[in-house]
């Protein structure tokens, strides 16, 4: 295998990048190339081949001509069309096997292999979340979530579906026999660079198995108060009530609002010596040094309340819960927030005041909720436009008048992207937190003791002029960082 590993690089690739596996020597492999490629072409490299990478420089010519040569392309032919041509014949080929032979094996392995690895590689390097591998009766195809939107990839050769589909198994140490049922594993993945975990889940459809990738890349992860755009304001009061010695900080959205990552970034804030931290979470998605991190396993009883009720033996100063999600986790966080523990959680509610009423539903005393209750944030997602094809889009405006638009964003230019090569044409790239922050201070904490309902909540916070997670979308907006279709699309239901 390792002589043949040109054939794990696309030709497209190699041409792209003028870059081709020459050998190998001691484990590592050589690569010949024009110039010294940068970090980021160099990290995807080792990632692909699992190895080290010692680069020697060619002239371009030459090096062109060799490639060429490897990938037997035609003049005039391009990369593509030989990929195509190589997939159909492979398609054949399996074809007319046995269906013993329609595994990973064989002739046919640093195929599959090559598929795999290529699109995962190329899902790491698109900071995707998530690999879809989804199997139809006519069609096989891998879509990427990127920016929290589901875009289509590839379309591998149908009869190559169950070898991939194994080959996904293998890797994460899943039975491949067993179909019927639903299986969970994980794939870690290791350059010299980075450790990427890969949290894998099976589903059985009609037509085969779907399998979705989670891609938990902590190097992509923002673990930085200061890097998740908050606003200086909500930062600097975020910050200022993480530092108190006890009390409750929730942080509430739908799932994939980024409550996690706000978690995290938080205990990074807050990881020193002389604290001891400890966080009960379903599932365990990062590993942070210096703190210690519990999984829920409810087959075997360890649940939220269940796991909480013995950290409170460990002599925590810290702790957080990856969810509330009953009434007695409620009241075990809620009774440690008030016995000198600083408790950080989520909540599934619409706004930051919801939050209120959702831990009363769930049987806590009012006058628990108005005393161990310190701050409530609600946030939500919206894509960045690509800086590199943002152009103006004004007549998008009309597009949203039935919302009732305030002043501010009638009379701004309105932006969008048009679509490239570097955000997928998609005319985005990256996201950021909407953000709705209300530190509950003694005026919250009378109403809310007092049995307030959530409109006078809302009308205190009105007078207070907290701006609410629609206000934190208009101002980006305004600030040309997202398009109004975004905004109205999380907030507008809110």
């Amino acid at each position: 295998m390792m002589d043949n590993l040109w054939k794990l690089l696309p030709a497209e690739y190699a041409l792209a990048h003028a870059i081709l596996p020459t050998g190998h020597r001691n484990g590592t492999v050589l690569m010949a190339a024009a110039v010294e490629p940068d970090i980021n072409l160099l990290n995807e490299l080792q990632l692909l081949f699992d190895r080290q990478i010692e680069i020697e420089l060619w002239s371009r010519q030459e090096l062109l001509e060799a490639i060429r040569e490897k990938y037997q392309l035609r003049p005039g032919q391009s990369p593509v069309d030989k990929e195509t041509a190589q997939f159909e014949h492979l398609e054949r080929h399996s074809q007319q096997a046995p269906p013993a032979a329609n595994t990973v094996a064989g002739e046919d392995d640093h195929t599959v292999i090559h598929l795999v690895n290529r699109f995962i590689s190329e899902a790491i390097r698109l900071k995707a979340s998530d690999i879809h591998v989804e199997s139809y009766e006519n069609l096989f195809r891998i879509r990427f979530r990127i920016d929290g939107k589901l875009v289509e990839s590839e379309k591998p050769p149908v009869a190559k579906r169950q070898a991939i589909i194994s080959r996904l198994k293998i890797m994460a140490d899943m039975d491949i026999a067993e179909k019927r049922r639903p299986q969970d594993g994980r794939i870690r993945m290791k350059n010299s660079h980075q450790t990427i975990d890969i949290r894998v889940s099976t589903l059985p459809t009609d037509f085969g198995e779907k399998i979705v990738l989670r891609i938990l890349d902590k190097s992509a992860l923002q673990l930085s108060l200061d890097a998740l755009s908050m606003g200086e304001d909500i930062l600097a009061r975020f910050k200022q009530v993480l530092q108190l010695p006890f009390g409750m900080v929730l942080v509430t959205g739908p799932t994939g609002s980024g409550k996690t990552t706000t978690l995290y970034a938080a205990l990074e804030f807050l990881n020193r010596e002389d604290v001891n931290i400890i966080t009960i979470e379903d599932p365990v998605e990062y590993n942070l040094t210096g703190i210690n991190q519990t999984m829920v396993k409810a087959d075997i009883g360890l649940t939220f309340s269940s796991i909480l009720r013995t950290v409170l033996r460990q002599d925590p100063n810290i702790i957080m819960l990856g969810e509330i999600r009953d009434g007695e986790t409620a009241e075990i966080a809620v009774r440690s927030a008030l016995t000198g523990h600083l408790v950080l959680s989520t909540l599934h509610t619409n706004d930051a005041l919801s939050t209120v009423v959702r831990l009363i539903d769930m049987g806590i005393e009012p006058f628990l909720v108005a005393n161990s209750l310190k701050l409530v944030m609600a946030q939500r997602l919206v894509r960045k436009i690509c800086p590199h094809c943002k152009t103006v889009d004004n007549d998008s405006r009309r597009q949203f008048e039935r919302y009732d638009l305030p002043d501010r964003v009638l009379k701004s230019p309105l932006y969008r992207g048009a679509g490239c090569s570097h955000c997928y044409h998609t005319g985005f790239s990256g996201r950021q937190a909407l953000i709705e922050a209300v530190v509950i201070d003694d005026d919250f904490a009378q109403l809310i003791g007092n049995q307030a309902d959530i409109y006078r909540l809302r009308e205190l916070a009105g007078s207070k002029q907290i701006p609410t997670l629609r206000d934190a979308g208009i101002q980006k907006v305004v600030d040309g960082e997202t398009t109004l279709g975004e905004v109205v699309a999380e907030t507008w239901v809110v």
